[in-house]
């Protein structure tokens, strides 16, 4: 019995070849696309949804410099930005502190950024969280390597201003060497002293007027009666 064998005619060898041809090309495709699809690091996604509070309270900040209006630099010690000076620290939390650069107490209170990151506020506090003042400032620069707000001394003549320069330090906040609360708590105390001596002053002041007047009195009335 004869076995019939089938032969490949000359269309099916063509469509076989065009298949494996097909099919060897979109190889490196398939890989290349799998590579493209490949999950981003959770840090650059992190990185890239920063907001400007994440910024500012990314890292301590030291004033470094200051320039005028017509970006000429002013020193440190120049009275119309010395009080801009110093140590800064942002917390997470929305608080602030900062110091001089001597390391000696500022301000404190809490702060907030606009969210475009155009604005800076503060609302300083003293010990006993009462508002001592509110500050708001235009931020022209925000980055991880720089922080500048502008100063503007006097609101009627806005082209005259100051561009106060942070940039970041390591700095160690002076707060963590502070002196223990019962030494800050006899300072308070000396300070409430000091605040009080005027209602002392007046009393004692008072006593004297009063004893002088009967003494006056007193005289007055054992003279003889001939005297005028």
């Amino acid at each position: 019995m004869t076995k019939n064998r089938i032969v490949p005619t000359r269309r099916t060898m063509i469509t076989a070849s065009v298949v494996t041809a097909v099919a060897i090309s979109l190889a490196p495709t398939a890989s290349a696309f799998a590579a493209e699809t490949t999950a981003a690091p959770v840090s650059s996604i992190t990185a890239a949804v920063a907001t400007p509070s994440d910024v500012l309270a990314g890292t301590p900040w030291e004033t470094t410099s200051a320039v005028d209006q017509d970006g000429n630099n002013v020193p440190l010690t120049d009275e119309n930005v010395a009080n801009f000076v110093g140590w800064a620290y942002y917390n997470t939390d929305g608080t602030f502190t900062m110091y001089n650069l001597d390391d000696t107490p500022k301000m404190q209170g809490d702060w907030t950024v606009s969210a475009d990151g155009s604005e800076r506020v503060l609302i300083a506090k003293d010990t006993n969280g009462d508002v001592l003042f509110e500050r708001a400032v235009p931020i022209t620069e925000l980055t991880p390597e720089e922080f500048t707000y502008r100063v503007i001394p006097d609101e009627a003549n806005p082209e005259v201003y100051y561009d106060i320069i942070h940039t970041p330090t390591e700095h160690a906040e002076p707060a963590a060497t502070a002196p223990d609360d019962s030494e800050a708590g006899t300072d308070d105390e000396g300070l409430a002293a000091r605040g009080n001596a005027g209602p002392i002053v007046a009393l004692a002041a008072g006593l004297v007027a009063l004893v002088g007047g009967v003494a006056i009195y007193v005289t007055r009335r054992m003279r003889p009666s001939n005297q005028a």
